[in-house]
């Protein structure tokens, strides 16, 4: 299987693969957008995994909806939503059609927190369903300079769920060296 193209950006295989997998993955690699001076590279130092229908802090949990359909989707679409009413949060979907889960992007080496890096990337609703494998102002590099080690955590900011889904340890956070 295929996880990336020869110019370094993930291709469709690669986020085909299962949540819990590229969480491990994802982490160190650059979110790339463009932008009138060129390209902007940030690199990724924490995820979250949110998987399928019966993890209760999963959005898709209620199955699919108008705002879950995306969910739905192949892996490398993003899934974008605004919380509290200010704040946009950043998810790639990923594994196959009609499997819905997806990585939320917590943080950048530069910017901590899934709100401030949005607002640092101009990112809106307007990327809800972007496909990172064809998008020409959005997508995933690898970074051949990427160092450190993937520690986990739980899950943070889901209180609404079960003990047994909040104390899952699928927060995935890089840490330099």
């Amino acid at each position: 299987m295929s996880t990336l193209t020869n110019n370094r950006i993930a291709d469709r295989d690669f986020f085909l693969g299962d949540a819990l997998d590229l969480a491990w993955q994802i982490p160190g690699m650059h979110l790339a957008m463009a932008s009138e001076e060129g390209v902007r590279r940030y690199r990724i130092s924490e995820v979250e995994a949110y998987r399928g229908e019966e993890d209760q802090a999963c959005h898709a949990r209620k199955g699919r909806t108008k705002r879950t359909r995306v969910m739905y989707l192949p892996g490398g679409h993003l899934y974008v939503y605004l919380i509290y009413g200010m704040h946009w949060m950043l998810n790639i979907v990923t594994g196959p059609r009609d499997f819905p889960q997806a990585l939320l992007i917590r943080s950048f080496s530069e910017v901590k927190g899934p709100g401030r890096l949005t607002r640092q990337l101009g990112l809106d609703g307007s990327f809800n369903e972007e496909d990172l494998v064809r998008s020409s102002r959005i997508w995933i590099e690898d970074n051949p300079e990427a160092t450190g080690e993937i520690i986990t955590r739980p899950r943070i900011g889901i209180d609404y769920a079960a003990d047994e889904w909040r104390n899952k340890p699928w927060r995935f956070i890089l840490q330099d060296q």
